[in-house]
């Protein structure tokens, strides 16, 4: 019996391996973050994908932007936390922003909106029933904001592991007159 533990080890570890690489945790590429991106996509394992939206001006100086989780048929992503904090980039987090609405929808279906929640549920799950179910989590930040931020999803449990997500960062460009996404 002795002999076998190792061997059972082995097979126990290889069903857990994804050989999963996470891809680069922050968005920005270079100090200075100046060149606009209109989205930016980040691939979880299982072929799940989260992408950031360019948020849209508020009045006030606040944005309004979305989150697109891509859950393909059979999988599961369940969020650490309830908050995606706005921080200063890599640093102090300003607030958490506020969910004002989450839809899914199955990307074979027809264009309406499926089902629209608008409190933030206890604990977040998103389970693709389709060929690729589609969740949007749309936020909003009213307060006034720095001229470059970041965007911090909260780590995601596939499958009992954990995964960090991208941190996406957003600044201000004044030749638009709008914030958006920037590399």
């Amino acid at each position: 019996m002795r002999q076998l533990a190792p061997l059972a080890l082995v097979f126990v570890l290889a069903g857990c391996s994804d050989n999963y690489t996470a891809p680069s945790l922050y968005m920005a590429t270079t100090p200075e973050c100046k060149t606009w991106a209109e989205g930016s996509t980040f691939q979880l394992p299982r072929g799940i994908t989260v992408s950031a939206t360019a948020p849209a001006t508020l009045p006030d100086g606040g944005v309004e932007f979305a989150m697109i989780y891509m859950v393909p048929r059979g999988n599961e992503v369940q969020f650490t936390s309830r908050a995606f904090k706005i921080s200063q980039p890599k640093g102090e987090v300003i607030a958490p922003a506020e969910v004002v609405s989450i839809y899914q929808r199955g990307t074979n279906q027809r264009a309406d909106l499926v089902e629209v929640i608008k409190e933030v549920p206890l604990m977040m799950i998103s389970v693709g029933t389709s060929d690729e179910t589609q969740f949007r989590y749309s936020f909003r930040y009213t307060g006034k904001l720095p001229e470059r931020f970041d965007v911090t999803p909260p780590t995601t449990i596939i499958r009992g592991n954990r995964y960090p997500v991208r941190t996406f960062t957003y600044r201000y460009f004044a030749d638009r007159k709008a914030y958006g996404l920037c590399t």
